[in-house]
């Protein structure tokens, strides 16, 4: 059985706080390697990010990563911001170089603050106190200059000092396979694990797909757009995904991560069709 995580985004309200609780109930008990929280467009949610992380790290005895951006910050207030996470216990960490603010336009790098996310890796892993991810495209950044490209920034990525790649989502598995191949061939040999998005809502994964740069199939846009007309898209997300990360794993995929939107029962169906059972719940610590 493949190794599995989740990412979930901070709360932003007591209603927000109320679904993170219930997002990490529902997937507890699938045990996952770890979890990820997410961290908003320039920064805007560090502080919500990190009471997120060290709340399911201190209650549930879950491996908590942090996402941890080079957006509207000075190197020392980011070093900072990480070592406060080792100080308490927690020492995994998503490193990206972040979106800039809502409105801004390009990224650029804060006048004291690290320029790409390569320089916060750098940093990082001179710490020695972290297992770091960063984030990898198997279709090519908006951004970048092609796909050749942005598998060279991902080999300084983790030539820098980063442990495993988290890739973007994508709607066929052959997306994944062509990048992993591509990734070798180009010298990469650390992990790289496919990312899922359980599709809850098809005009926002388009959306997603389109900022990101991720190829929507047509068979699977018109099977979409069919099943809302007919009340049954959750159903068609759910054995989409199920049949892509059967593939993912049958493939040699040995781990997959899920982007949840904190919305974690679609996750949750798609690993027990994937034949992982549930355990029982990990003590919660007071």
């Amino acid at each position: 059985m493949p190794r599995i995580s989740f990412e979930f985004f901070p709360p932003k309200n007591i209603e927000g706080s109320f679904r993170l609780w219930h997002c990490v109930q529902v997937l507890q008990p699938l045990a996952p390697d770890f979890v990820s929280v997410t961290y908003g467009a320039g920064g805007t949610t560090r502080q919500l990010t990190h009471e997120a992380v060290t709340a399911i790290h201190r209650t549930t005895g879950l491996r908590a990563a942090a996402h941890l951006t080079c957006v509207e910050a000075s190197r020392e207030e980011t070093l900072a911001v990480a070592e406060a996470y080792a100080e308490a216990g927690i020492t995994d960490i998503v490193a990206l170089r972040g979106d800039p603010p809502k409105g801004s336009g390009a990224f650029r790098p804060h006048p004291e603050g690290f320029g790409s996310s390569v320089e916060l890796i750098e940093a990082l892993a001179e710490t020695g106190r972290f297992r770091l991810r960063v984030g990898a495209y198997p279709e090519a950044h908006p951004e970048a200059a092609s796909g050749a490209a942005d598998i060279d920034w991902l080999k300084r990525k983790l030539d820098a000092g980063a442990d495993e790649a988290i890739t973007q989502f994508f709607f066929e598995a052959e997306t994944f396979f062509r990048f992993r191949d591509a990734c070798a061939a180009a010298g990469i040999d650390k992990p790289i694990v496919p990312g899922i998005l359980p599709v809850e809502n098809w005009s926002g994964a388009r959306r997603f797909a389109a900022a990101c740069g991720a190829h929507i199939p047509d068979d699977i846009a018109r099977a979409f757009e069919n099943a809302e007309a007919a009340g049954a898209s959750d159903l068609l997300a759910t054995a989409l995904a199920t049949e892509l990360c059967e593939a993912l794993v049958a493939g040699g995929a040995e781990a997959l991560h899920f982007y949840t939107l904190n919305k974690p029962e679609m996750s949750r169906d798609i690993c027990h069709a994937l034949g992982l059972v549930p355990r029982p719940a990990l003590q919660q610590v007071a």
